[in-house]
């Protein structure tokens, strides 16, 4: 029995380390570095009783308490955050609406306690109740995927590209009065701070500014980066301009493109520099473009992370809509069901 419980978190790690190792941009690896963690931790909790340690209910009992103790706060916390969070962000980066997304999450997440609170099944018929347990579901569905996201994230933050890359592809983020901001200054300078340490050790690599002109444009971001990296130090001969690409993935199809051409067809190893909280999504982008290419990611300020990482979420849903949809309509299609059962039956 030990045997096969232990085999559990074991079958976990070694399907995690054969998925990270073929691929660290997958959302999968999450899924699956998660279930290694909690299995190794009822593993932990049934070994320590089968070897009939000393005060086991105790030692058992206070990780849970703990738990209990201290989620509540958590939670309370994570909403006074997300509220501060968007003040400040607001304050900082204007009253538009992409910068109100932690203050609609810390709104959702609040309006969940009291509805949970509230309890508003007892304001309705009993045969209704199974459309409440497969909303109830949709929740927990989405904060388990959420939590995923996030722990694949993290994952993806510690892989490190090799110097031996022929490519670095910058991602634009737009131009402000037809010249770098910081945002996109910051990405610029994480390629050319891993295009000097390249250099030290081996031939430095092509720099593919890629970047279209947007309607308020008078030049497009891949000039303008171009510029701001020949000003910085890097020789003109060793910056390649991609002027067409409006959006992250046209960023590395269109650059796939340049590298094929230069190299033949997936002869030469590349890499992306974009900011730290936009690594994972353009990993994504870059595998459905074709490209094994891992990112380097630029710092972002602290105060701007948490939005960021929540336009990330959204934007990750998004892509994966079809199965997402799929899965809620499932839930609720089921839980519409056993409501027309129960009514039929009551």
């Amino acid at each position: 029995m030990l045997y096969f419980i232990a085999s559990i978190p074991l079958l976990f790690l070694i399907l995690f380390l054969i998925s990270y190792l073929q691929d660290p941009r997958k959302l999968i690896n999450g899924l699956l570095f998660n279930g290694f963690l909690i299995t190794f931790f009822f593993f932990c909790a049934f070994f320590y009783i089968y070897i009939d340690g000393p005060y086991q209910y105790l030692v058992l009992a206070f990780p849970l308490i703990l738990l209990i103790v201290l989620i509540p706060f958590g939670v309370l916390a994570l909403i006074a955050g997300l509220f501060y969070n968007a003040k400040v962000l607001r304050e900082k980066e204007g009253k538009r609406f992409r910068n109100s997304l932690t203050l609609m999450m810390a709104i959702v997440i609040l309006a969940l306690i009291i509805i949970n609170i509230v309890n508003p099944e007892q304001f309705f018929p009993e045969y209704l109740q199974p459309l409440f347990g497969g909303a109830g579901l949709v929740v927990v569905y989405v904060l388990l995927h959420m939590f995923n996201f996030l722990t694949a994230y993290g994952l993806n933050q510690w892989n490190r590209p090799k110097r031996d890359q022929d490519f670095i592809i910058v991602l634009g983020s737009g131009l402000i009065n037809d010249r770098v901001p910081p945002l996109l200054a910051s990405r610029i300078d994480k390629a050319i701070d891993f295009y000097h340490r390249q250099k030290e050790v081996s031939a430095p690599p092509k720099i593919i500014f890629s970047g279209g002109q947007g309607p308020d444009e008078g030049i497009s971001e891949a000039e303008a980066m171009q510029s701001y990296a020949v000003e910085k130090g890097i020789p003109i001969e060793d910056t390649i301009q991609e002027n067409k690409s409006v959006s992250t993935y046209e960023n590395m199809r269109f650059s796939k493109k340049i590298m094929d051409n230069m190299n033949g067809e997936g002869n030469y190893h590349s890499i992306f520099a974009t900011n730290n909280f936009h690594l994972f999504r353009a990993g994504i982008y870059a595998r459905k473009a074709g490209l094994d290419s891992q990112g380097i990611g630029s710092k972002t300020a602290f105060y701007y992370w948490p939005n960021a990482m929540v336009r990330e979420y959204i934007a990750v849903v998004v892509m994966g809509r079809r199965r997402h949809f799929l899965i809620v309509s499932c839930i609720m299609g089921f839980s519409l069901l056993l409501a027309i059962i129960s009514y039929l039956f009551t």
